[in-house]
């Protein structure tokens, strides 16, 4: 029996709804209350003995266990082939990030590799990647391009990507990111680069359905503000959201000049300033904090919390799965790494992969909280209270997700 088409109750267990200004808990939590869903989408949340479960034609008995929103991985680069375990070794061996991007390793590497690479290979490697994501919660994911910096590679990644999509076994939200790199076709030459970028490669796949938003990495081994704007223009040309990498390396201003194309996050943010913090705020634009690369990368210097805090500047948190500086694919790492060097609270890491990241992808009013409306996109955990899910990286207490309305496996 489909449990996505009949009017289903999930009771008996604990909810943490992340829909804030509900409770008076961080969480949202709520007790004593079943989730009614019909074809995928969350209808009521009632008391476990109100009359509306007793005429849902499934029943399900949640045992206490505690139900999240499905995690929501809002900033990954998942497509791609071969791996950068030597450079790993070089960095430990005392070269830093940007020596090894400038002598032409770093993206350059796994461009060649991705490239090279079959369509069947990436979806093979993709998939595989995916499934670890779900193992821990994660019922949407962005992923994003840039693993080809040339028009048949860049396609190639996206059709992958919506291949992956199409299985209709997770959401995932698809960004072009043909600006990741100066190609080394264009090397000297990336003014050129960005205009195949803005004059063929968006036009062609933004009309060909091939992706949500499009996004770039401004800074000083990338693409100067000059660039970004001229993307952004074309993009809002075209109606396309734009987001960008910002202030990983160097704070050129990145952010402050997205937030004024209303741009849907800025990433990463290690170096932003007070003034683009506050442009921040005022576009509503979301920071994307990512631990696993600041980690990687042995960074010191965390982005400033307490300035977006002030601001009010909704925090996601993500794995930033990419093969050079975040080899993760567990968004519980993420999690207790934005909190043990972030210093984010366990609810705020959770609202940064829940509502926070919902709201990065555009999906703030379907996706991150329980909520009727919403999409019945949750996870049921094997914990009695929600730090437990991250505050252990060993023991997976993932019960299993719903997705849409089906139960899928942990």
């Amino acid at each position: 029996m489909s449990i996505k088409s009949n009017k289903t109750a999930w009771i008996n267990g604990v909810l943490a709804t992340m829909d804030p200004g509900i409770t008076d808990n961080d969480y949202g939590l709520l007790r004593n209350k079943a989730i009614i869903t019909e074809g995928g989408i969350i209808t009521a949340i009632v008391p476990n003995n109100d009359r509306e479960v007793g005429t849902c034609k499934i029943r399900i008995d949640c045992k206490g266990a505690l139900a999240t929103p499905g995690f929501i991985d809002c900033h990954t680069h998942l497509v791609y082939a071969g791996n950068r375990a030597c450079e790993w070794e070089l960095r430990l061996k005392g070269a830093s990030y940007r020596e090894i991007a400038e002598s032409g390793g770093g993206i350059q590497t796994t461009v060649q590799a991705t490239r090279a690479a079959s369509f069947e290979d990436l979806y093979t490697l993709a998939e595989k990647r995916l499934a670890a994501m779900q193992s821990e919660g994660v019922t949407t994911v962005e992923i994003k391009s840039g693993y080809g910096l040339e028009k048949s590679a860049e396609r190639k990644i996206l059709e992958v990507i919506r291949s992956l999509k199409a299985k209709g076994t997770i959401d995932i939200a698809p960004a072009f990111l043909a600006a990741h790199s100066v190609p080394p076709e264009y090397i000297g030459r990336a003014d050129a680069y960005m205009n195949l970028i803005c004059r063929e490669m968006i036009p062609e796949f933004w009309g060909d359905g091939l992706f949500e938003a499009a996004d770039i990495f401004v800074e000083s081994i990338a693409f100067n503000l000059e660039q970004a704007e001229k993307m952004y223009r074309t993009c809002a040309a075209f109606g396309i959201p734009v987001k960008a990498h910002n202030e990983q390396i160097s704070n050129i201003g990145g952010s402050a000049l997205l937030a004024r194309y209303k741009g849907r996050s800025t990433d990463h943010i290690e170096r932003i300033d007070e003034a683009g913090v506050k442009a921040l705020a005022e576009a509503g634009t979301v920071g994307v904090l990512l631990p696993g690369a600041f980690y990687f990368l042995r960074d010191t210097r965390p982005p400033p919390v307490a300035l977006l805090r002030r601001y009010k500047v909704p925090m996601a948190v993500a794995t930033d799965y990419n093969p050079g500086t975040s080899p993760f694919t567990s968004i519980r790492q993420a999690l207790n790494m934005a909190s043990t060097f972030f210093g984010l609270t366990p609810a705020e890491a959770l609202a940064g992969v829940t509502r926070h990241a919902a709201k990065a992808l555009g999906r703030e009013h379907t996706h991150g909280i329980l909520r009727p409306g919403f999409h019945a996109n949750f996870a049921l955990w094997n914990v009695k209270d929600p730090v437990e899910i991250f505050y252990e990286l060993g023991p997976n207490p993932l019960q299993f997700i719903v997705f849409e309305g089906d139960i899928h496996p942990s």
